[in-house]
């Protein structure tokens, strides 16, 4: 008989902040032989350990976490970097004898390291130039632009994301082809289970609340203040993530700590958003309840099947 590693699809575990993939992830590790490799862009950044909600090394019950602590706040994340070396964890993992248990919300970044996707090329003057045109006229006036030229790309990207807006213009003046070509499809490079955790809208902003004042009290801004001695402002990605720039607008005078609280919230309802209209459509997801009481059960019979029957119930000793 086959053991689960050998068996195992990769096992991913997606969907909306606050709905407790990082737990469901640990769970399935521990049931499945795993490791986990990261797929929350901010959790990339070393020290960017409240605000991102990164389990602590004690609550990872001895399972190997991979694309965590990567990056400095002054450098700037990169989807095309985060495949390369994301995609060799995954080799590393199976190597291993492991099951790979991917985690995270990054919408772009699940795609990049698990489907086909060809990242195209980038230019910082470019890239510079178009924010440049983002500040003097605002993303929704950038984004007409973008349908000019792309309707396609337009109609995936919020009118208000300004920042999609200007690397799908980059790329189609580096390129001169639309920047829906290079989109991903839905395709996985390896054999692959998607497991989607949900939530109902009110109980999943009451939960953002909860975990936005609880970061505060666990010393949000104190972590920020460190972190800018170590560069953050200057950080183009890392300074931008919700929950550091209302602490960093805190600590300038412009928000009272209510206000920076406040506006984190909303800030991040509006992520949970995006993140669910980027997940909701994709058929290869299998939606579960976030507080099913038998949740880890639930997980391990979407995985289990694909894998050697039987294999289960041996490892979990029943």
């Amino acid at each position: 008989m086959s053991s689960p590693s050998t068996t195992c699809p990769i096992v991913a575990v997606v969907g909306a902040t606050a709905t407790g993939k990082s737990d469901l992830g640990v769970a399935l590790a521990l049931a499945l032989g795993g490791e986990v490799v990261n797929a929350d862009a901010s959790q990339l950044y070393r020290g960017m350990d409240v605000g991102t909600a990164k389990l602590p090394v004690a609550e990872r019950q001895g399972v190997p976490h991979h694309q965590l602590d990567v990056l400095d706040v002054v450098e700037e994340a990169s989807v095309a970097t985060y495949q390369e070396e994301g995609r060799a964890d995954l080799q590393a993992v199976r190597a291993r004898g492991g099951v790979p248990v991917v985690v995270g919300g990054s919408g772009l970044y699940v795609r990049a390291l698990l489907d086909r996707l060809e990242i195209p090329p980038t230019d910082p003057a470019v890239r510079a130039r178009w924010e440049q045109v983002l500040g003097e006229v605002g993303p929704e006036a950038l984004h007409d632009r973008l349908k000019a030229l792309d309707p396609v790309a337009a109609e995936a990207i919020e009118r208000r994301n300004g920042r999609r807006v200007v690397r799908a213009l980059e790329v189609i003046e580096l390129t001169g082809r639309p920047f829906s070509a290079s989109m991903p499809v839905r395709e996985f490079v390896r054999p692959t289970v998607m497991i989607g955790l949900r939530a109902d809208r009110d109980v999943l902003d009451g939960r953002i609340a909860r975990r936005a004042e609880a970061m505060w009290r666990a010393g949000l801004v104190e972590e920020v203040e460190g972190l800018v001695e170590e560069g953050l402002r200057e950080g183009r990605t890392a300074s931008r993530a919700v929950g550091y720039a209302q602490a960093l607008r805190q600590l300038d005078g412009e928000l009272t700590q209510d206000e920076a609280i406040e506006d984190t919230v909303v800030a991040t309802r509006r992520l949970a958003r995006r993140q669910e209209r980027w997940f909701g459509p994709d058929p290869r997801i299998t939606w579960l309840e976030h507080d099913a009481p038998d949740l880890v059960e639930r997980a391990l019979e979407v995985v289990v099947p694909r894998a050697e029957p039987g294999h289960r119930s041996a490892d979990r000793g029943t």
